[in-house]
């Protein structure tokens, strides 16, 4: 196979794909190694394919649906699953997270979590690899992106991030 042809098929993939799909995955899948993929991903990138690379892998986001909304919030790393789950025992799906950095600017990182078991995954990724959170980078502040099914289910977000301690004030509306 090409390496045109099996860009052409990593973006098949990708958009066909029930959930994300890994570097190893499709390197298996292809028969390559797992550099090549995150080249071939590169070019897809450059070429305006819209492709995120979360901590489960590579998606294609189809457009958020519901109310998308930012949360304000601030806590250490003792912090992260019970301000992920408050958000995703709402019904809403934690899009990204967003710190501001001096040097860079905005660092975003998509997350993608709808679930308790999505967290869970997540924070086995965190425990496992040899980085730190982004938010160590501000002092713990942070900025998630949400989508949510409605307005209610984020003023129950809000509420709880509240009663935790977490939720950065000034955030009523």
């Amino acid at each position: 196979m090409q390496a045109e042809e099996r860009r052409r098929a990593i973006l098949d993939r990708l958009r066909n794909a029930d959930a994300p799909v890994s570097a190893a995955a499709l390197a298996r899948r292809f028969s390559v190694s797992r550099q090549i993929i995150v080249g071939d991903i590169a070019l897809l990138r450059a070429s305006g394919a819209d492709i995120s690379a979360t901590p489960r892998g590579y998606v294609i986001l189809p457009a958020a649906t519901g109310l998308v909304r930012r949360v304000a919030v601030q806590h250490g790393p003792d912090g992260m699953e019970a301000e992920l789950n408050a958000m995703v025992d709402q019904g809403c799906t934690v899009v990204d997270v967003i710190v501001e950095h001096p040097l860079y600017g905005q660092l975003t990182g998509p997350l993608q979590l709808s679930s308790r078991y999505d967290v869970q995954q997540f924070l086995k990724r965190c425990a496992s690899a040899d980085a730190q959170p982004l938010s160590n980078l501000t002092e713990g502040i942070h900025l998630h992106t949400l989508s949510c099914p409605d307005g209610d289910a984020f003023d129950r977000v809000r509420e709880t991030l509240r009663k935790l301690g977490i939720l950065l004030p000034g955030q009523e509306s």
